[in-house]
């Protein structure tokens, strides 16, 4: 998986991207969970659901109703699929907690942590992070800052609709999120 994100990765031709690469390889982006309880709760599932994202976001805007309405580049599917979740770089942590097994004995348990050491929210987080090396178009600022639609404050429901009209891959990305969170990926001990 590692090498078909760089692979795509690679195509993409920004300047700063080999930066933004090498960055990537500095981090635990390879290996990092994609959540701490829910979908991909296991090394390496935030790989795997940035992969997820891509294919299904590729596939989405392929055919109608989106088809009709917007006509995303490949570089933009792939930055905008592949780095949503950038912000979940060195994010999570490995802790303990004890919990009995199955025979009745208390044992330490290793689980996922949050230590967000960058508290600048959720979609704009990756959008400063992406910008430190690359830029980005405002189609793939807005795709990447309103990926999580309506699980965002209720304050923000309006801001959300407005930009999913101005910018319709918005809306798509936030769909192939949410599929891959929920229909394509497991949770451990699930």
């Amino acid at each position: 998986m590692k090498e078909e994100f760089i692979t795509l990765l690679k195509t993409v031709s920004r300047e700063g991207m080999d930066k933004l690469i090498a960055y990537l390889e500095k981090t635990d982006f390879f290996k990092a969970p994609a959540s701490t309880r829910f979908h991909g709760n296991y090394e390496g599932g935030l790989l795997e659901h940035s992969l997820n994202v891509y294919h299904l976001l590729k596939e989405k805007v392929s055919q109608k109703p989106y088809l009709e309405k917007i006509a995303p580049s490949e570089e933009t599917i792939i930055l905008t699929a592949l780095l949503h979740d950038l912000c979940k770089t060195n994010y999570y942590t490995v802790d303990y907690r004890n919990k009995k097994n199955e025979d009745g004995v208390w044992v330490k348990e290793p689980y996922y942590a949050v230590n967000d050491t960058i508290p600048y929210g959720h979609g704009e987080k990756s959008v400063m992070m992406i910008s430190k090396f690359i830029d980005l178009t405002m189609e793939e600022m807005y795709a990447i800052r309103w990926h999580m639609g309506f699980t965002e404050p209720k304050e923000l429901y309006n801001t959300i609709s407005n930009a999913y009209e101005k910018y319709p891959l918005a809306l798509a990305l936030h769909e192939a999120d949410l599929e891959a969170s929920y229909l394509l990926e497991s949770r451990k001990g699930k």
